[in-house]
């Protein structure tokens, strides 16, 4: 019997395993990069977070997970794959030709994204679900729209009032007088246009303090007098709409450089403007 004949690989057997190999690297690379975006950004919660869209995307739950797997799984892919592309090459270089196994790695990778894929999908369902049960009632919706402050660039804070201008001023009054906040005035801006004969939406102007808390920030920043005391607006928009408006804490602090340990001196403001517009 003739022994059999070495095989002598061609340069296009070693080209075609060391594509092999590179195609395995860029699966590894692909992976990896995948994960890295799940887990830094948490793409989930962006996505399916419906019921709180003021939250950011953030690595935190099942996102975390999920990509950290992937980056895992790519590292494994890449270091297998080059011990496999190391073998094949050393199959051919001792004239072996018999290539007709499958691919281990290809059928684990396989396998394992299945499974990863399946706990995805099932994750995205059930957050589904989750967040169509905690999307408020329209009736809500509206509550919390009204009830949330919006911050311009200029400082001011609007909130939207569930109530008449005479109804949020009369609020905004018996709360002062609860606090023993004195009110300086009432200025009804719309009042004294319809007395020069000029039309003019119903918008009222409230004006109140306490010496105790702003004369400090007075000594402070004498400049603060230009904004105080403090101030609340009433008004009505041209679509009937009730605003209650007042310049920021944050704001007036920054605009006079007050010391932060004198903010809660006008942070009483946040609470009687909200209080008012419920």
């Amino acid at each position: 019997m003739e022994p059999q004949e070495r095989y002598h690989a061609s340069p296009a057997d070693y080209l075609a395993v060391e594509r092999t190999f590179l195609a395995w690297i860029r699966t590894g690379l692909a992976l990896m990069a995948l994960g890295f975006v799940l887990a830094r950004f948490g793409l989930f919660l962006q996505e399916f977070n419906i019921a709180r869209p003021d939250l950011h995307a953030v690595s935190y739950g099942y996102s975390l997970w999920f990509g950290t797997l992937l980056i895992l799984l790519g590292v494994l892919v890449s270091v297998l794959s080059l011990f496999r592309y190391l073998r094949l090459i050393a199959r051919l270089s001792s004239g072996d030709r018999s290539f007709n196994n499958a691919s281990s790695l290809a059928v684990a990778v396989a396998i394992l994204l299945a499974v990863l894929g399946l706990g995805m999908s099932y994750y995205l369902v059930a957050t589904r679900h989750t967040s169509a049960r905690n999307l408020p009632a329209p009736k809500e919706a509206l509550m919390s729209e009204a009830a949330t402050p919006a911050i311009g660039e200029n400082g001011i804070v609007r909130i939207a009032s569930q109530h008449p201008v005479a109804e949020t001023v009369a609020k905004l009054e018996a709360m002062l007088q609860a606090k023993n906040v004195k009110l300086f005035a009432l200025v009804d801006h719309s009042g004294e246009a319809e007395k020069v004969g000029l039309a003019m939406p119903n918008t009222k102007l409230l004006i109140f303090g306490n010496p105790k808390a702003g004369t400090p920030l007075m000594l402070a920043s004498p400049s603060a007098a230009l904004d105080f005391p403090l101030k609340i607006l009433v008004a009505e928009d041209s679509a009937g709409k009730v605003w209650v408006s007042y310049n920021s804490p944050a704001y007036l602090r920054q605009r006079h450089n007050l010391p932060a340990n004198l903010l809660p001196n006008i942070a009483v403001i946040d609470a009687l403007a909200a209080n008012s517009a419920q």
